[in-house]
């Protein structure tokens, strides 16, 4: 036969299920907020989506110990959770509305160098300026923050176009961004990948 009820719902005292809920909506609302990035098999993940996916295991995490554990969160607890996720899904709205805006195309650069380092890239355009910022993501698959950044005129994308080099050493690697003549690189342009 089964536990009864009583004994189930002991198994997961509130300060778990609390810290459970807490903790995972301050990293979603951590996350949306930042310019985090997961690559998983060649796919990049932007920020957003990264938050958008803690939020939904959150929110089954939270209900599936609800069930188990009964509904013992005080006022200060909900209200703070509340104000949590408001903040994690402005985060992730912002996030995606700006890439959405922007035309932000993500790019897993070839080859891989020491260590499994890989180099990433964001190019968006917006109105007449190109931006770019690149990520150095190592063998978890995060990168946390861009390791360097590009403006480029009229809007040129010099990844997708092509106009770039990335040489890889023993300690990392160097990501040279070029333009064209007509559309060159007005800021940035050299961005060292370090993973370690």
């Amino acid at each position: 036969m089964g536990e009864p009820r009583a004994t189930r719902r002991e198994r997961v005292a509130p300060a778990v299920r609390t810290a459970v809920g807490v903790g995972g909506i301050c990293l979603a609302a951590v996350v949306s907020w930042s310019s985090t990035l997961l690559v998983v098999r060649g796919r990049v993940v932007p920020g957003w989506g990264v938050s958008a996916v803690l939020l939904g295991v959150v929110v089954v995490l939270r209900w599936g110990l609800h069930r188990v554990g009964g509904a013992s969160r005080s006022r200060w607890v909900r209200v703070g959770s509340g104000v949590l996720v408001g903040v994690a899904v402005l985060g992730t709205v912002w996030g995606a509305v700006a890439d959405l805006v922007s035309d932000a195309r993500y790019y897993v650069l070839r080859p891989v160098g020491p260590g499994g380092c890989t180099a990433v890239v964001r190019e968006t355009s917006f109105l007449v300026i190109g931006n770019g910022e690149a990520y150095a993501v190592g063998r978890t698959g995060l990168a946390f923050g861009a390791a360097g950044s590009w403006t480029v005129d009229d809007g040129y994308r010099p990844v997708a176009g092509g106009t770039y080099a990335l040489d890889w050493g023993p300690d990392g690697g160097l990501l040279r961004v070029r333009g064209t003549s007509t559309d060159p690189v007005v800021q940035g342009g050299l961005t060292d990948i370090d993973c370690g």
